[in-house]
């Protein structure tokens, strides 16, 4: 249940602004700090005398944190209500940072990260689920839309921000900004968000099937990001493999025993809401591949300097700035198919475009065009992928429709940085070789884009009026609610309806 209901925030208010600002604050936060703290990792190593391995351990802790509990707080939100946890985590988030900016050696500072990580699952799905909590049923893809676009902000200003910081005095600037940044996000949110929670829900949480998810997710992401570094026989990526499988098998089985699920199977009865997902998945998994090679291609092959490598993609940000606003309007007014099949196959004739960046390509001959045409293509799909699924879920479970999100496209991309090297040919000494680097960086940028165009083809089976839109051919399917031709049981809630 909304607790905006049919009479949520409209858009153009002080009220729509203020939650709008809010939820952009609180997750470009937490985006900003990637980038950050990526620039970061030299001085980091050079001061505390990291290896390779423990520089790796200060980005995968935070990472594996994030993956694992992004599902849970969810959750937690929808039960708890949805201000209050994301708030808890930007408070965790902050303190953990200011932690990470003391940190006196490399393995204190890999074990803040992880600290930093859960703040991170916490707030990331919230922001989400304070939208669609808040704001009216016809303004939510608007809203979403906005929030993707100006959230790209902090991607594009990391690399260059986080440069001039570590140059002003040191690392640990990379994490000392987030404090203030926390402390003007719990101020908004006070004042703007209006509180929302699933009151259907009763008892408390299934902690244990909450740490067997969180161990089967963890072990996963644990043995994709070890794959590439330690090699698929290795002990130890095997038995985090087996231990991740397991723990998400379990966690399904109990799911689908447990009387107040945390995620609730009933969800994928809804095809909208599984397609949506499975795009989901896809497009990040090649928008995590083209994005992990670009910025290397560009140094390696291109002799950028790793701030202006950063900086290349800043058409892409502009492009979601100025766009992803209208996209998510656009796809409220006409329905989100048509948006939804061509954006992902623009995504990927951007990428077939980039093929053509290799040594000696020029920036306004090569690059530019082809980060031009991928922006353009992410701009039409982003904004209204996200809205199509948590419109396609009860308004009571925006918290899990979110996570379960999150969580998806996370995976995506977690998935292509463990695999695409090796299903390129690409070797760590390959990544020195300009020559060796473009054949693989080609090869890649196939792979990635059949995924994106298979994202666009999984989107034609998607329901056209899951965001409201009025389309002629959308006519209630056989086990589809009557009432708004979404599938679902009996006991479906339509967006916005009370309980």
């Amino acid at each position: 249940m909304s607790a905006a209901g049919d009479t949520g925030i409209r858009w153009g208010t002080p009220a729509a602004r203020g939650v709008l600002w809010t939820t952009i604050l609180g997750s470009g936060m937490a985006m900003l700090d990637g980038t950050i703290v990526n620039v970061a990792l030299p001085r980091i190593g050079e001061e505390l005398g990291a290896s390779v391995a423990g520089l790796q351990w200060i980005l995968d802790g935070y990472l594996l944190a994030l993956a694992a509990l992004i599902l849970v707080a969810g959750s937690l939100g929808d039960r708890y209500g949805r201000r209050r946890v994301y708030l808890v985590g930007v408070v965790w988030f902050g303190l953990a940072s200011g932690l990470c900016a003391a940190a006196p050696s490399t393995e204190l500072l890999v074990v803040f990260r992880v600290l930093q990580g859960i703040g991170g699952a916490l707030l990331t799905p919230g922001s989400l689920a304070i939208l669609q909590s808040s704001f009216s049923h016809e303004d939510r893809a608007r809203a979403i839309g906005s929030w993707s676009g100006l959230g790209g902000i902090a991607a594009a200003v990391g690399p260059l921000l986080g440069g001039l910081l570590v140059q002003a005095w040191s690392w640990r600037l990379a994490f000392l900004i987030n404090l203030p940044l926390a402390v003007v996000v719990v101020l908004m949110a006070r004042r703007f968000v209006p509180e929302s929670r699933d009151t259907t829900a009763t008892g408390h949480p299934d902690y244990a099937a909450a740490a067997v998810g969180a161990l089967g997710l963890a072990g996963v992401t644990g043995a994709l990001v070890e794959a590439p570094v330690r090699g698929i026989g290795d002990p130890v990526v095997l038995i985090a493999l087996a231990v991740g499988v397991a723990g998400l098998g379990l966690f399904l089985w109990l799911q689908h025993r447990a009387a107040e699920p945390l995620v609730p199977p009933s969800l994928f009865r809804d095809r909208t809401f599984t397609l949506s997902n499975a795009l989901t998945f896809v497009v990040y998994a090649a928008l995590g591949g083209v994005m992990m090679l670009l910025v290397l291609q560009l140094q390696v092959s291109l002799g950028y300097s790793p701030t202006l490598a950063g900086l290349a993609g800043l058409p892409i940000t502009v492009l979601m700035l100025l766009l992803s606003g209208r996209s998510g309007a656009l796809a409220q007014r006409i329905g989100p198919r048509l948006q939804l099949v061509v954006g992902p196959i623009v995504v990927g004739v951007g990428m077939v475009l980039l093929t053509r960046v290799g040594p000696g390509s020029s920036y306004l001959g090569s690059v530019l065009p082809a980060v031009a045409v991928f922006g353009l293509g992410l701009a039409t799909v982003v904004a209204p992928v996200t809205a199509t699924v948590l419109a396609a879920a009860p308004d009571r479970y925006a918290g899990v429709a979110s996570g379960v999100n999150n969580a998806i496209a996370r995976s995506g991309g977690l998935l292509a940085v463990a695999v695409l090297p090796a299903a390129a040919g690409l070797t760590g000494s390959a990544y020195r070789d300009p020559t060796a680097l473009t054949a693989g960086w080609q090869t890649a940028l196939v792979i990635c884009a059949v995924l994106a165009i298979a994202g666009g083809l999984i989107a034609l089976g998607i329901h056209n009026g899951v965001l409201g839109a009025a389309e002629a051919d959308d006519s209630p399917h056989p086990g589809d609610c009557l009432h708004c031709g979404v599938e679902g049981p009996p006991t479906h809630v339509h967006p916005g309806e009370r309980r």
